[in-house]
């Protein structure tokens, strides 16, 4: 033993001998033959397990250093023994240690010993406190995994679950997994009846209810522990977003016992029950499906039994069954939008759509809805409903009855008093379609009574029946009849009374005053309008003044021209913008037919500035051709003006073309132009190339070479001044923009010729349009010289002749004046 202690080891061999139950002293000597041989390190722990038995660190850096020699080896290698045997010895010391245990059945599961595997974690779990199981009971779990015994992996879960019952799902699924079913589902139905489960896989309630009802719709005959239809009849009380789902599972569960009767009247007890369109959509499709699966099976065991009296009645009435099915679809589904509310009108009167052809039915349909309906949660116009009740009595000529359904409807607490009135106006409608006059006049004189204290309209404390008086609708009706049957007389007091009420509409006072107007009591038709007018305000006023000021016109002409215009006034007083143009125009033709034509033009003066933005340049123009009609072309001076320091930029435009157009006919051509130069403020070369070009005509046709170069000026600077207004990110386009040549004379020069003849005595030679002249004088004194030139030549200037209208007696003195100048000449 001596001679085989290395030189090295003798110090760690003396410090042992010292201290031999020093831990510190043995770690540090195995540290230092941690890098040599296998046995002699093991001899070294066997030295110092021997004096120290219970030392957890060296058994557990042994335990690893013995564990790890075995990787790669065989699982039948003797040194697969020594190891199991080295942690069979350190488990007599430390058997409350888990962290060996651990390991140890991790290693022997490694290992494949099954028997050895099951006793030792047998072992751990007797060995170790509960509070420690939960460190064991992963490798128990996957050992069981890894080797799927049935009855022994049954009796270990259950095991598990004792300590773990938050872990059920585990065994669930694993019973499933064997087709131990019936116990799966016991268990399930444990855990939904249990409120304090939650699930560890994350799985709500609502999906166990699902898995729980596949799990027994899908094997009835497996499953004999728990009754099967009371569990899915309280998942459908509790979750009534799956009812569809669910009632097809009690459906499909007796279908798979072969219980197709029961089955049938689950589907029928689903299609009467769900409240949705969606789970009756799914509920039908199956039970169509499943009477169809049927008659299917029925025609091929026909086929290979033979055809017998009894299965051809079986075949027929299964065959008419499933037609009856089909049709009554609609009304299913109508009974399920009935379901959810039942006091929906509309939906009432789908349904009793559905009847065409049942009479019986019909009523029905309707007495049920009647009594059903709930006049103040009515969802549409309960009122109809009762219409169509009494015109199906109508139209089946029981007039009786249908007068009864209308005495009980006009006695129904309607939430809104025109329903009452629709009522009321049906009522009186039938009668008049029998020819019953006296009825329907009756009728009317009853329902427009009021009562003694007289409630406001729209005072909802009090019931409709006595609000109703005040329906325009029925006064309306009640009007019209009385204008076709009754009297000038009554007619008149029933307009009077509506009035009287203050319920009249503008078209009531258009009615009555034309009325009047046809029984030639015009000025009380005038009052009725001016009454009229007294009660609405602007916009609805406006059919009542043009109607009023259009017969008032008529009717007097300029009789009473103080009077019209008054009204006129009164009209335009506080008068909107939109609506001031036609009564303008209308007051304006009053004032030329029958007045001063000076009032006229201060008329369409006054519009101008009244009517809306939009309108004031046909305004403008109204008054511009009203103006030349009357006074000649003369006056319209003031007039254009005017508009062009009022109307928009391009309106503005448009008027200076228009203005020096009539300037250019009357000769003033210098007046023309300057209204050019104008309005070329208004007109952008790169968008309104129309204007330019016709002042370019304009100086063709009358300028000269001056005017023209002052004309390509101002073109380019209005062009600069709208190009430095304009967005810099926008650059204009090449078809907006027109580019000025270098010598834009040379260029103009070939193609234009001015009125007046080219001065002989001027250079050829292009020159800059924008160069500046310094010597003023002499150029002055030059054009002087080339004017004279010019007379002295012989070259024409074109005259143009004036009209003599322009200047009325002027034109004879101007005549004179020119005679004169030709005879000193």
């Amino acid at each position: 033993m001596v001679a085989e202690i290395a030189d090295s080891d003798i110090p760690y061999e003396e410090e042992v001998l010292r201290n031999a139950y020093n831990v510190k002293s043995w770690m540090r000597y195995i540290e230092h033959k941690s890098n040599g041989p296998k046995i002699p390190l093991y001899m070294i722990y066997e030295r110092a397990l021997k004096e120290l038995p219970c030392s957890y660190k060296i058994w557990h850096k042994y335990l690893c250093l013995r564990r790890k020699g075995t990787k790669g080896r065989c699982i039948d290698d003797p040194e697969m023994l020594r190891v199991i045997n080295t942690y069979e010895r350190a488990l007599v010391f430390l058997h409350k240690m888990p962290r060996i245990w651990m390991e140890y059945c991790q290693f022997i599961v490694d290992l494949n010993y099954v028997t050895k595997a099951r006793h030792t974690l047998d072992r751990a779990l007797r060995s170790l406190p509960i509070t420690q199981h939960c460190r064991i009971w992963p490798i128990y779990l996957e050992f069981i995994k890894k080797h799927n015994i049935k009855e022994q992996s049954l009796r270990l879960y259950r095991r598990y679950l004792q300590l773990a019952p938050d872990d059920a799902e585990i065994l669930i699924d694993y019973l499933i997994s064997v087709e131990h079913l019936d116990e799966a589902a016991v268990l399930l139905t444990k855990c939904l009846n249990d409120e304090d489960f939650n699930s560890k896989k994350g799985v709500s309630k609502h999906q166990m209810w699902i898995q729980l009802c596949a799990l027994l719709s899908e094997n009835p005959n497996k499953i004999t522990s728990i009754k099967v239809e009371p569990i899915i009849r309280q998942g459908l009380q509790r979750f009534t977003d799956m009812t569809g789902k669910l009632w097809i599972s009690l459906a499909d569960y007796y279908i798979r016992k072969r219980q197709f009767d029961k089955a049938r009247d689950i589907y029928e007890e689903a299609v009467k029950t769900v409240m949705t369109v969606r789970d009756f959509g799914q509920v039908f499709d199956v039970y169509a499906e499943f009477e169809e699966q049927l008659i299917t099976l029925k025609i091929e065991n026909r086929t290979k039994a033979g055809k017998t009296p009894e299965n051809e009645l079986d075949l027929q009435l299964r065959l008419r069954r499933f037609e009856k099915l089909m049709q009554r679809r609609p009304l299913l589904l109508n009974s399920v939008l009935l379901r959810q509310n039942p006091h929906n009108v509309n939906e009432w009167l789908k349904r009793v759509g559905l009847f065409e052809g049942k009479p019986r039915e019909i009523v029905n349909a309707y007495t049920e809805a009647i009594k059903t309906i709930d006049p103040k949660l009515a969802t549409g116009r309960l009122s109809k409903l009762w219409i169509e009740f009494a015109k199906f009595y109508e139209d089946n000529k029981q007039l009786k009855e249908a007068r009864v359904i209308f005495e009980k409807a006009v006695l129904v607490p309607f939430v809104k008093v025109d329903e009452l009135a629709d009522i009321w106006s049906n009522y009186v409608e039938m009668e008049l379609r029998h020819e019953c006059y006296d009825e329907a006049l009756s009728h009317l004189r009853t329902v427009t009574t009021p009562p003694p204290h007289k409630p406001s309209y729209f005072d909802r404390t009090e019931p409709v029946q006595n609000r109703v008086y005040r329906s325009l609708k029925l006064w309306s009706v009640y009007a019209d009849l009385e204008e076709s049957l009754g009297t000038f007389t009554t007619t008149k007091n029933v307009y009077y009374r509506i009035l009287d009420l203050r319920i009249a509409s503008p078209q009531i006072i258009l009615n009555f005053a034309e009325l009047l107007e046809e029984k030639n009591y015009f000025e009380e038709s005038f009052k009725i309008y001016e009454r009229g007018i007294s009660m609405f305000k602007w916009p609805l006023v406006y059919d009542l003044w043009t109607t009023y000021l259009t017969k008032f016109v008529e009717r007097y002409g300029g009789d009473k021209l103080e009077r019209a215009r008054d009204l006129f006034e009164q009209a335009l007083d506080k008068c909107p913008e939109k609506f001031a143009k036609a009564i303008y125009l209308l007051y304006a033709k009053l004032e030329e037919d029958f007045g001063l034509k000076r009032h006229a033009m201060a008329v369409y003066n006054r519009a101008t500035q009244d009517v809306l933005k939009e309108e004031q340049a046909e305004m403008f123009q109204i008054y511009i051709n009203r103006a030349t009609a009357c006074f000649g072309v003369t006056h319209t001076r003031q007039i254009y003006e005017q508009a062009l320091e009022t109307l928009p930029d391009a309106d503005a435009r448009i008027f200076t073309q228009r203005f020096a157009e009539l300037e250019t006919k009357l000769g003033e051509i210098d007046r023309a132009r300057s209204i050019y130069i104008h309005g070329s403020q208004f007109a952008d070369p790169r968008h309104c190339s129309e204007y330019w070009k016709l002042w370019q005509g304009f100086e063709v046709s009358h300028g000269n070479e001056d005017t023209f170069r002052e004309m390509l000026r101002i073109k380019r600077s209005v062009r600069d001044k709208y190009s430095t207004q304009s967005s810099f990110n926008v650059p204009p386009t090449t078809e907006s923009v027109v580019a000025t040549p270098a010598d834009p004379m040379a260029a103009i020069q070939k193609d234009v010729q001015f009125v007046r003849g080219n001065n002989s005595g001027q250079s050829s030679v292009a020159q800059n349009p924008d160069e500046i002249n310094l010597d003023d004088d002499e150029d002055d004194d030059e054009e002087e010289d080339d004017e004279g030139e010019g007379e002295e030549g012989d070259e024409k200037i074109v005259k143009q002749c004036i009209p003599d209208e322009v200047f009325g007696g002027l034109a004879e003195q101007a005549n004179k004046d020119n005679d004169e100048d030709i005879i000193g000449a």
